[in-house]
C-alpha cells in the first residue's frame, strides 16, 4: 500500500509515512531537550535513544549523527523564510519583499524560547560551531529560489538574485553576530530596519559610483 494517497485532489499522508515522521519527531524533540538540560557534548546517542524509546538502528535511519538532529531542526528557519516571502504584497519591491520577509521570519524566531537556546547552544559549542555555517549557504539558496518565483525571470534572472541573495544572506550573519554580542538598546525589529537601512544605503552608494566611474553602464 503506498504511503500518500490522493484522494479527492488532496494529498493524504499514509499510516507508515506519520508514523516516520512521528519517530523522527520524538527523537528530534527528546535530542533538543537533552542537549538543552546536558549540553550536546554530554547528551550520548544511548541516552537519547533510551529516553526516544528507539533502538540506535532506528536513529540512525533518520539522523546521521547527533549534530544533524540540531541542524535539521535549525533548517525549518529556512523553509519559513521562504513562505513569508511568498506572502509579501505582489506589488512590493524587492527590498520590501526581503525586508518584509527576513523581519517577519526572524520575529518569529526570536519568539520561540527553545530556538534561543539552541543558537545559544550552537555558539557555545564549538563542534557545532562549524558546521552552523552551512545553514548561510542553504538559506541563500532557498533565499534565491524564492525570490525567482515571485520574479519569474530566467537564468540570467537567477544569478542576479543568487548575487543579491548571497549579499542579503551575509548581511543576516554579520547583524546576527552584531546582535548576539550584548544587550541592544533598539528592538530586534528595529535593529533589523537599520541593519537593512545601512545595507541599501551601501549598495546604492556603489552603483553611485559605478555610475561615476562609467555614465554609459
Amino acid at each position: 500500500m503506498a504511503d500518500v494517497k490522493e484522494i479527492d485532489g488532496e494529498v493524504k499522508e499514509g499510516r507508515r509515512e506519520r508514523k516516520r515522521r512521528q519517530t523522527r519527531e520524538r527523537i528530534e524533540a527528546v535530542a533538543l531537550t537533552l542537549f538543552l538540560e546536558r549540553g550536546f557534548d554530554g547528551t550520548t546517542i544511548e541516552d537519547i535513544t533510551e529516553a526516544a524509546d528507539v533502538s540506535k538502528r532506528s536513529f540512525f535511519d533518520y539522523f546521521p549523527s547527533k549534530e544533524e538532529v540540531v541542524f535539521a531542526w535549525q533548517d525549518s528557519f529556512s523553509d519559513e523564510l521562504a513562505d513569508a516571502i511568498a506572502v509579501q504584497p505582489k506589488d512590493a519591491s524587492i527590498v520590501e519583499v526581503i525586508e518584509g520577509a527576513l523581519t517577519s521570519a526572524l520575529l518569529a524566531a526570536s519568539a520561540d524560547p527553545q530556538r534561543l537556546a539552541i543558537a545559544a547552544l550552537i555558539r557555545d559549542t564549538p563542534a557545532l560551531c562549524a558546521r552552523d555555517q552551512l545553514k548561510y549557504a542553504k538559506l541563500e539558496g532557498k533565499l534565491t529560489d524564492a525570490l525567482l518565483a515571485r520574479s519569474g525571470g530566467g537564468e540570467e534572472e537567477r544569478f542576479r538574485l543568487r548575487l543579491l541573495s548571497a549579499i542579503v544572506v551575509s548581511t543576516l550573519r554579520i547583524g546576527g553576530e552584531r546582535w548576539s554580542e550584548g544587550q541592544q538598546e533598539l528592538s530586534l525589529q528595529d535593529f533589523a530596519r537599520r541593519v537593512f537601512e545601512q545595507l541599501w544605503t551601501a549598495l546604492a552608494d556603489l552603483g553611485t559610483q559605478l555610475r561615476q566611474r562609467n555614465p554609459n553602464c
